[in-house]
């Protein structure tokens, strides 16, 4: 999802309604073979009527973005590889086939390419720690720039890698979260972002004043590996998906990398890397946090729901484009998004969310944090979970929430 509007994490073009996220579908009628079995299920003659054809069903449309029948495809989702409906009862059996479902379908495969870094370029001190940008193998396809932060004094340091939200802003990437020093045309955009969602901090600074080591890199799309338009985020998916692979899996498997890269630098020590974001950035938290033995803890602020909660017309998930940078095809047939976040246990873990944000509905949220506590509770680990609402906050990270989260941080790692 993105942020056309504050945290909104699926927005339209500025164009069609400014400050409004939105793409509107065509009332197009449409019927095929397979809907009209999934609508029309055990439609036949009465006892004792004569026997013949059924009549054909009628055409089905749209309900705003989803197919009229979107709530008979939601009563056949029921997670059934999801904790406490798994047949699977040790939670560590259950974790371990829970993630290889999880990698069965991001559709990219595990990555073991050196990561042969370039330390130094644009290098410089600042109050507290040191700067600068550091380019390595985030994959066997591509080398990119990070921006690394480490505190003065003698390591190794907790580290924490910082995962940047959508927000329908592309120009800026890692930028949104470590301030621009080494590209004055970024940093307009990037105070204003700051702004806008951090209370004017630069998170990545932050920490690193306060003893952690950073890093932060553009997902693709973003910064120096885009921009895209909001308009060829669709086009980027379906291109990807053509050539066997996916953006979701894509950017689940180079979060993971990010997060060895890290765990790896001498400066680091490796047994305290967590991994931090907002909106966008906290679903790739978590998701990290699953998928990433180098991650021994993830707060996420401002994304976590259930799927059947939040798949509501006039949601923000349901408007495409950027929500593919989200979407494992096939997944929500065993797993629904706290299952996936779930697989982090019993690591310590941390999710916050704003009372009034409008992209997760509270009885989302409520489904997502019940499963969560399951997991952790399987784990007899509840006090490593934490499950935080701001009820008069909306879709943002606060300076007293940064506050709440590094004091987290310092208690856990």
């Amino acid at each position: 999802m993105d942020a056309r509007e504050p945290g909104t994490d699926a927005g339209p073009p500025p164009a069609r309604r400014p400050g409004r996220t939105g793409e509107r579908l065509g009332r197009r009628a449409f019927v095929t073979a397979a809907s009209a079995a999934a609508v029309f299920a055990g439609t036949g003659t009465a006892a004792g009527a004569a026997t013949g054809p059924a009549a054909p069903p009628a055409l089905t449309g749209l309900d705003g973005a989803l197919p009229a029948f979107h709530s008979l495809l939601k009563e056949e989702l029921r997670f059934p590889l999801a904790w406490g409906t798994s047949p699977i009862r040790d939670p560590r059996a259950w974790r371990r086939a829970a993630r290889a479902k999880v990698e069965e379908h991001l559709f990219v495969a595990p990555d073991h390419t050196p990561f042969a870094p370039e330390f130094g370029e644009r290098r410089s001190e600042r109050d507290g720690f040191t700067r600068e940008l550091v380019t390595f193998s985030l994959t066997r396809y591509e080398r990119v720039r990070g921006a690394l932060l480490t505190p003065h004094g003698r390591g190794p340091f907790p580290a924490v890698l910082l995962l940047h939200d959508h927000g329908a802003r592309f120009d800026i990437g890692k930028e949104k979260l470590v301030r621009p020093w080494y590209d004055d045309t970024r940093l307009a955009s990037a105070q204003e972002w700051a702004e806008r969602y951090f209370s004017g901090r630069f998170v990545g600074d932050e920490l690193a004043r306060r003893g952690y080591a950073v890093l932060a890199v553009d997902a693709l799309g973003w910064g120096d590996r885009g921009p895209v338009t909001y308009e060829q985020q669709q086009a980027l998916a379906s291109n990807l998906y053509h050539l066997g692979s996916s953006l979701a899996g894509l950017m689940a498997r180079e979060d993971v990398r990010a997060a060895a890269f890290l765990a790896g630098l001498d400066r680091v020590d490796r047994r305290r890397v967590a991994a931090l974001g907002f909106s966008m950035g906290a679903f790739r938290a978590w998701q990290t946090a699953a998928l990433s033995d180098d991650v021994a803890a993830a707060a996420s602020v401002c994304w976590m729901t259930g799927l059947k909660e939040v798949m509501v017309p006039g949601n923000n998930i349901l408007r495409g484009q950027s929500s593919y940078y989200m979407l494992h095809p096939g997944l929500a047939r065993y797993l629904d998004f706290p299952d996936v976040a779930g697989i982090g246990a019993p690591k310590p873990m941390f999710f916050l969310n704003g009372g009034l944000d409008p992209l997760f509905p509270a009885d989302g949220v409520r489904v997502a944090h019940d499963k969560l506590r399951a997991v952790w509770r399987s784990h007899r680990a509840e006090e490593r979970l934490r499950l935080t609402t701001w009820p008069d906050l909306g879709h943002v990270f606060t300076a007293p929430q940064q506050d709440d989260v590094v004091a987290w941080l310092d208690s856990v790692l």
